[in-house]
C-alpha cells in the first residue's frame, strides 16, 4: 500500500472559506483529482479513512466541507457509531443544514472546489471525477451537470431523490453532462424509491450518457459509512471495485 500524506486546506469560495481534507501520495507527484462529496454527517474520521484508501490507488482527493457556511469541521459533534434510532437528536442537528445547502449554492461551491484542483501542483492537469455519498450523490449530479468541461467522472453511492418531481432535481441536468456515470442504490432506500430510479435510468438514457446504474440488494440508504448502522460490508466493498474501475477508465 502506497503511504498517503493528509492534510487540512482551505478553499476560497463566493461565499467565504470552505475547509477541506486533502488525502495525497507521498510522492510530490501531480495526480489526478477525486472530490469526495460527504454524506449528512459532515467530515469525519470514517469518511477521511475513505479518502485516505483512495488516495493510496493514486489519486489527489479532496473531501470539502460542504456546510461551511455554519462552521468549520466538525461542524456537528457526533457519537463514534452513528445509530438514528438510538440518536433521533442528530436528525435535527443535520436535515436543517442540507435544507440550507440549496442546488445553486452546492453548483456554486463546486466551482470554487474544481478551480481548486485546477490550481493546485499536487493535481494533475485534466478533468476530475467526483464521488458522493447519501447527499453527496445529488451534489455529484448537481456539478456533474453544471461543469461538465471539467468532470470526467462522477459516482453516486446510496444518494436519495436522484430524480425528483422538483423544479430543480438533478437528473434534469443530464442533457449537459458529458462524464460517465455509475449510480448504486440500495434496494432498501426509501430516499430513492423504483420511480425515482426509472426516472433517473430514462433521464440519463435519452440523452446519452454513458452510465451504469445498479440496484444493491440487501443494502440499506448510508451502506458504505462503516461508522453507522447502515453499514453493509460486502456493499461496500462492491462499491469500492465499481468506483476504482470507473475511475481507471475515466481518469
Amino acid at each position: 500500500m502506497n503511504a498517503v500524506i493528509g492534510t487540512l486546506v482551505d478553499i476560497p469560495t463566493a461565499d467565504g472559506i470552505a475547509d477541506a481534507y486533502l488525502a495525497r501520495p507521498d510522492d510530490e507527484q501531480a495526480h489526478a483529482g477525486v472530490l469526495m462529496y460527504q454524506d449528512a454527517f459532515g467530515v469525519r474520521p470514517h469518511l477521511t479513512a475513505m479518502a485516505d484508501r483512495l488516495a493510496t490507488a493514486g489519486y489527489t482527493v479532496l473531501v470539502p466541507n460542504v456546510f461551511y457556511r455554519h462552521g468549520r469541521i466538525p461542524v456537528v459533534e457526533l457519537p463514534e457509531f452513528i445509530d438514528m434510532a438510538a440518536r433521533p437528536d442528530i436528525v435535527g442537528k443535520v436535515v436543517p443544514l442540507m435544507q440550507a445547502l440549496t442546488p445553486e449554492l452546492s453548483r456554486r461551491d463546486a466551482g470554487a472546489y474544481l478551480e481548486w484542483f485546477a490550481q493546485s501542483s499536487l493535481a494533475a492537469d485534466g478533468p476530475v471525477g467526483i464521488t458522493g455519498y447519501c447527499m453527496g450523490a445529488r451534489l455529484a449530479l448537481h456539478a456533474a451537470g453544471t461543469h461538465p468541461d471539467r468532470i470526467a467522472a462522477a459516482a453516486g453511492f446510496h444518494g436519495g431523490d436522484l430524480a425528483s418531481e422538483a423544479p430543480d432535481s438533478p437528473h434534469l441536468l443530464a442533457d449537459r453532462i458529458t462524464a460517465e456515470l455509475y449510480f448504486a442504490h440500495a434496494d432498501e432506500d426509501l430516499s430513492m424509491p423504483e420511480e425515482q430510479i426509472r426516472r433517473l435510468e430514462k433521464a440519463l438514457t435519452d440523452a446519452d450518457v454513458t452510465h451504469r446504474c445498479e440496484v444493491y440488494a440487501g443494502a440499506h440508504h448510508g451502506y458504505t459509512q462503516s461508522d453507522t448502522a447502515a453499514y453493509n460490508p460486502a456493499a461496500a466493498e462492491r462499491h469500492w471495485s465499481e468506483l476504482l474501475a470507473l475511475f481507471g477508465r475515466a481518469l
